[in-house]
């Protein structure tokens, strides 16, 4: 796949106000666009550390991944995102070696992203979501 970054890291958070209060006071860090992604049932919040983000994630709905993900192992990291080019042929190469996808085909995420996820029996446990930024 030779990802040209870590995109972002997903981190699930019950409260987004909340969270988002802990990385700006805490850490320092600056939110810079809060998103509704109303088709996965959840409210973005992104924020700068250097060049990677980190993307906060609130469900709008217990039912939603997110709130699902927390109402299973609480609140923490969700996903790590990595930059990629040619998603729907990376999607069909990691498949072709085997890997188990959550998603055959790109679907529309935050910030205009067209992302797919990796199923975490494949990376070790990991969720891992592929994200490429395709110019309109």
């Amino acid at each position: 796949m030779n990802p040209s970054h870590i995109e972002h890291i997903g981190i699930a958070v019950s409260n987004l106000e909340t969270a988002i209060s802990f990385y700006e006071n805490v850490l320092g860090l600056k939110c810079y666009n809060i998103e509704l992604v109303a088709e996965q049932k959840v409210r973005t919040a992104f924020l700068m550390v250097g060049k990677t983000k980190i993307e906060l994630l609130e469900s709008t709905n217990p039912e939603g991944p997110i709130g699902k993900f927390i109402e299973k192992k609480g609140e923490g990291i969700h996903h790590i995102a990595f930059a990629v080019e040619n998603i729907e042929e990376q999607l069909v190469r990691a498949e072709k070696m085997g890997v188990k996808l959550i998603d055959s085909a790109p679907r529309k995420g935050a910030e205009g992203l067209d992302i797919a996820f990796l199923h975490p029996k494949s990376t070790s446990g990991v969720l891992i979501e592929l994200c490429e930024k395709k110019v309109r």
